[in-house]
């Protein structure tokens, strides 16, 4: 059997063309592994979960009779306090959970801060 004497530069070429062709997919054609896509997805849905849930925060600190103890203790502490003094009011966890949501009370504090 004789292998033709293109067959080399042929299989050269397919080679350098199938590189060339994941590396322009990774880099600027949007292609992703399946990790990067499950992690983008899981965000997603953290954010989406997030911004659905922070009326309800809002909702628990207006009605809150300590609502007006907690809104000075925010004034007074930095952007980094705030988020727990949301997590200890029991305001950012969400029904049927046993803990606060550490994403719900960061958002919930920018949001309160905001109508203060």
């Amino acid at each position: 059997m004789q292998i033709s004497k293109w067959t080399t530069p042929a299989l050269l070429g397919a080679g350098a063309g199938a590189a060339a062709l994941a590396i322009v997919g990774f880099n600027w054609g949007g292609w992703m592994t399946s990790s990067s896509a499950q992690e983008l997805s899981a965000k997603a849905s953290r954010t989406a979960v997030t911004s659905a849930l922070v009326p309800y925060c809002i909702q628990n600190s207006k009605s809150d009779p300590q609502a007006d103890n907690v809104f000075a203790k925010l004034k007074a502490a930095n952007s980094f306090q705030r988020q727990s003094i949301i997590e200890k009011t029991g305001w950012a966890t969400p029904p049927g959970a046993d803990k606060p949501n550490v994403f719900l009370a960061q958002a919930c504090q920018v949001e309160l801060i905001k109508t203060m």
